[in-house]
């Protein structure tokens, strides 16, 4: 796998580490470098760009406002030393959030969903992608709480449900509510290791305690199985069972 990426960053030190951190990765191959978001965009326009290091507040045009402008972007990794712009950044399907100055530890972790989405996606095209992957350690969701930026261990979410244009995140301690998609949501967490088992519900494998063909129970709760993802649930726990079953 050959990974062409872009290092778009206005501070030259900032862009030399991240070329040093990428030197340690066979698959990525730097196609480009650029100091402002108007140069990438014409790169990422005539070039075979997959994925980016962007810089956020750069002069002209800031990192974000650069990936609203491309009908396809490739795959963003925001690197910036301004934590207000993490929720913006995830809500732009950003693939993860680096806090300047980033440590290597990390740009790896970075880089490992990189890997995951990419070879997820290669395996989704070719099957139904059904092999259950252990999340990566230290995986956290970023969630914006009352103007404050929380950090919610990914291994401690027991479900994740939408009201509306707002997620709830409940956790055995604590339940955090923030203005954000599902859909957005769902792309943030570790690949494999959550399930959408309704328009309105993920949940952790991890945690699934029991199935029915309309629920599936997760700490002594019911979470409901929507009826478009009857069939995958079906077929993820409950293998055995024949057509008949799955539509109890």
């Amino acid at each position: 796998m050959v990974i062409r990426t872009l290092i778009v960053d206005d501070e030259p030190h900032a862009m030399a580490i991240i070329k040093k951190y990428a030197a340690h990765i066979p698959e990525i191959v730097i196609a480009g470098t650029c100091s402002n978001a108007i140069e990438a965009f014409q790169i990422i326009r005539q070039d075979k760009i997959d994925l980016v290091f962007l810089d956020i507040k750069m002069p002209g045009l800031l990192g974000t406002d650069l990936v609203r402008s491309l009908k396809r972007p490739p795959l963003v990794i925001f690197t910036t030393a301004y934590q207000e712009y993490a929720i913006e950044g995830f809500d732009l399907n950003a693939i993860d959030y680096l806090l300047k100055p980033i440590p290597l530890k990390r740009f790896l972790q970075a880089i490992d969903k990189v890997m995951q989405f990419l070879n997820g996606a290669n395996k989704n095209s070719a099957q139904a992608g059904e092999e259950e992957l252990p999340p990566p350690a230290d995986q956290f969701l970023y969630l914006r709480v009352e103007r404050r930026l929380i950090k919610v261990n990914t291994r401690q979410i027991l479900w994740i449900e939408s009201i509306k244009d707002y997620i709830k995140v409940i956790t055995r301690e604590k339940v955090f509510q923030t203005k954000q998609k599902i859909s957005i949501t769902e792309k943030l967490l570790p690949m494999g290791a959550f399930m959408r088992v309704h328009r309105s519900f993920i949940i952790p494998l991890s945690k699934i305690e029991g199935y029915h063909p309309n629920h599936l129970m997760v700490a002594g709760n019911k979470i409901p199985i929507g009826r478009n993802y009857k069939q995958a649930c079906a077929r993820k726990f409950d293998p055995e069972a024949g057509p008949a079953d799955h539509t109890r």
